[in-house]
């Protein structure tokens, strides 16, 4: 839902994206790069699907990286976490990130589970931004990046996917065409034990998680986050949508790319993680900045009897009226034990 951004501060990648991030644009026309970053941002914005490569050169691909992957990054990174919070004992063996590009998504899922040794595979249509994701990856910390396959194939209905135990969509379904959307989500959901898709924090991006959720759910599996159900989502289309924001820590680098002269930013998703294992949802997720009064914090939640309702958390109630100041937008409510 519509709401202000969090305050909490950005994550520092274990993964060390920002260090290998750090001397992208040495030796670059600095002019192409802010020509790129132009047309990118455009593209982003725009809404005609495209069944060509965004990322034409290695100019591209390089203002790509430093205008959108911190970005990416943090936005799969917080939604993977809720994920985990429903399966915490869990960690993926095998992956794919569909549309991946230079590996953002893959980045996250490293830093998600930096214990494991999940074997990645990236699939792309562009080679440029294969060979910068291939050569960020090699200075990574994490033996599932520098280990990962980087396989050029056209996002659509001849993937030919593998069974693998995490499949990862991120920024992906507004490139596709509409027969292209819906064939890369039921390729994933047949394909996947558990299915993560991320849109930008739209009404439009909002509008093509809603669709993907319903195709994953059709084809067996059930929601584990942000959503405490599988029922529909109780928001009455056209009113409102459900997005959370994640905060990004601008580096130097990123500054120069997109102007400004501030920290940080604030990067607003939706997304859906859905899975065929034995997930335990949120009872309920807070969709809306909590509003704190004179004793007392307001919280709006979707709930997992499929409504949207408000709770009200007083200092009556201790230690949680506690909890729930310090609660945020896009947290499980009431709080894990």
């Amino acid at each position: 839902m519509n709401a202000t951004p969090p305050t909490h501060s950005p994550s520092t990648p274990r993964a060390g994206l920002g260090t290998a991030l750090a001397g992208l644009l040495e030796g670059l026309p600095q002019g192409r790069v802010a020509q790129a970053v132009e047309r990118l941002i455009a593209s982003y914005r725009g809404d005609t699907p495209t069944d060509a490569p965004v990322l034409r050169d290695r100019v591209d691909v390089a203002a790509y990286a430093a205008y959108r992957m911190p970005a990416t990054f943090e936005a799969v990174r917080s939604a993977l976490l809720a994920f985990r919070a429903a399966l915490p004992d869990w960690a993926p063996a095998t992956h794919t990130d569909i549309g991946g590009g230079t590996g953002a998504a893959s980045w996250a899922v490293a830093d998600a589970w930096p214990e494991g040794t999940q074997r990645t595979t990236v699939l792309d249509w562009a080679e440029p931004a294969l060979a910068l994701g291939r050569e960020l990856a090699a200075a990574a910390e994490s033996p599932a990046l520098r280990g990962a396959r980087w396989q050029r194939a056209r996002i659509g209905s001849a993937m030919g996917l593998e069974p693998v135990d995490l499949v990862t969509v991120s920024y992906v379904l507004k490139e596709l065409t509409e027969a292209d959307r819906a064939a890369v989500v039921e390729q994933s959901a047949a394909a996947g034990r558990t299915v993560l898709i991320v849109e930008p924090g739209t009404p439009d991006g909002y509008e093509r998680v809603m669709e993907a959720r319903d195709r994953l759910i059709a084809a067996g599996l059930r929601v584990a986050a942000p959503c405490p159900h599988s029922d529909a989502c109780p928001i009455v289309p056209g009113s409102d949508w459900c997005h959370f924001a994640a905060r990004v820590s601008r580096s130097s680098l990123h500054r120069q790319v997109k102007g400004g002269s501030l920290a940080y930013e604030d990067e607003k998703f939706s997304y859906v993680a859905a899975t065929r294992l034995p997930a335990a949802p949120a009872a309920g997720r807070v969709v809306r900045k909590p509003q704190i009064r004179k004793g007392q914090v307001l919280l709006d939640l979707c709930s997992d009897d499929g409504t949207l309702q408000r709770t009200t958390v007083t200092k009556r109630h201790g230690a949680l009226y506690r909890e729930a100041r310090d609660t945020g937008w896009g947290a499980q409510w009431p709080p894990a034990e």
